[in-house]
């Protein structure tokens, strides 16, 4: 029987290398549709909560991982040697930047000559960590063929790009469309079957360099709009506009108008990261990405802009930004998730640190700020009292979560500089608040 087919029967054991935002879910899936699973992660904490039956997750409940683990079905573990046991290899690390700004590559090439040390004849390997077109063939595959192996005879390669939004109440995992695509047709075969297995919908490329150029495009083009209301905000700050006003009334267009929303800065591990993998892949074409980097330049600027435009408030009730006590609320870099990657609180906190600001934060699912790659923050959300709230200058709404009575919070506090239109319902102490 040849893989596809045991994909097809469900007679493949799974393994997911990265058990995080996206790598923890497809587990989930493939454990739901009848698969056999092993979990591989170097952080010994989450694989030792997952064989706890906990989740570090929030939009993952602990029941659900108490399900899977009961089941027989799912181990996690730190032992990559269990690599040999598996059929599926899905590969979901990091793929940060470094701090030229350059991609970094490290994980998938760590990851890479380990599953190279325990490839087999047989083997289906696909990475999902978004990367620039040409990854998964020239820097995977090299490395997976010193383990003597050759790939399209002896062992298989795909890309399919990861599509998470975390807590997204209308798309999940398994409903929102996968892209697929390998450098030979069965391989290609062979992975959609994979995915066929757990995902509704399956949309198979030409190749792995379409598919990982499928994943940029999405993110650049999120980016470059983004970037679009973000200087249109400044813009009609100047004016005295609202742009949450315009932004609302445009939408009314029922053609040639798709709403984004501008913010402090961006967040997550793709929008921010994404663009800057092609510009600096298309260097080596020798093409420039005025319009891309452009956009960068705007998006990466927005949390100095909002830190100038809390000094400009404070400096209005004759007060300096040096000592200044600030609180932000939302240290996750979307509302209603336990998300931290590249949140724009981060330099929030950086840029008035330096500017000798006393600065503290909340987040209802952050408890603790964790060391992220850049950030060793020692902080401890603080509670939202009327106490604690009077003794702030300002307060600075950098993640809109629901769970913020921001009526409640106006009514205790001197200044609110509001970066997400959070406090548009709330009707008293509206003098208290600046658009940001």
């Amino acid at each position: 029987m040849n893989l596809k087919q045991k994909i097809e029967n469900k007679e493949v054991q799974i393994g997911v290398i990265g058990l995080g935002y996206v790598g923890l879910p497809l587990v989930l899936e493939f454990i739901d549709a009848g698969f056999h699973c092993i979990g591989f992660d170097i952080d010994e904490k989450k694989v030792d909560l997952l064989n706890a039956r906990k989740s570090y997750i929030k939009h993952i409940s602990g029941e659900r991982i108490k399900k899977i683990t009961e089941s027989g079905s799912f181990e996690a573990t730190t032992d990559f040697s269990r690599l040999s046991e598996t059929d599926c290899i899905i590969v979901a690390v990091p793929t940060p930047l470094d701090k030229y700004r350059q991609p970094d590559l490290s994980y998938i090439v760590n990851t890479s000559e380990t599953v190279s040390k325990y490839l087999r004849k047989g083997h289906l390997v696909v990475l999902e960590s978004s990367t620039w077109p040409g990854t998964t063939e020239e820097v995977m595959r090299p490395i997976l063929e010193k383990s003597g192996l050759a790939y399209g005879k002896d062992f298989y390669l795909a890309f399919s790009p990861e599509r998470e939004d975390p807590n997204n109440p209308k798309f999940t995992t398994k409903t929102i469309p996968k892209v697929v695509g390998a450098n030979d047709r069965y391989t290609r075969d062979c992975a959609v079957a994979l995915y066929n297995a757990v995902i509704d919908q399956t949309v198979p490329v030409s190749s792995s360099q379409a598919a990982e150029a499928t994943k940029l495009l999405e993110n650049i083009f999120r980016s470059v709009n983004i970037a679009l209301v973000n200087e249109m905000k400044m813009i009609l700050d100047r004016m005295d506009i609202n742009i949450w006003e315009v932004i609302e009334a445009a939408s009314t267009k029922p053609f040639g108008f798709m709403p984004f929303y501008p913010g402090p800065g961006l967040g997550g591990h793709c929008i921010p990261i994404d663009p800057f993998y092609l510009t600096w892949k298309a260097k080596e074409y020798d093409m420039p990405t005025r319009f891309i980097e452009l956009a960068g330049e705007i998006n990466t600027q927005m949390p100095y802009w909002v830190v100038q435009k809390t000094i400009e408030a404070l400096n209005e009730q004759g007060k300096s930004i040096k000592g200044a006590k600030i609180l932000i609320l939302g240290a996750a870099y979307k509302k209603d998730i336990d998300d931290m990657r590249e949140s724009p609180t981060l330099k929030l906190i950086e840029i008035l640190d330096s500017k000798g600001a006393k600065v503290d934060y909340n987040d209802p699912y952050i408890p603790v700020m964790p060391k992220v790659r850049k950030y060793r923050f020692e902080m401890i959300s603080v509670e939202l009292t009327p106490e604690n709230l009077k003794q702030y200058d300002a307060i600075i709404i950098s993640t809109d979560h629901t769970d913020y009575d921001y009526e409640d919070i106006l009514e205790h506090t001197q200044l609110v500089i509001d970066t997400r239109n959070a406090t548009r319902h709330v009707k008293n102490n509206r003098e208290k608040i600046v658009k940001a």
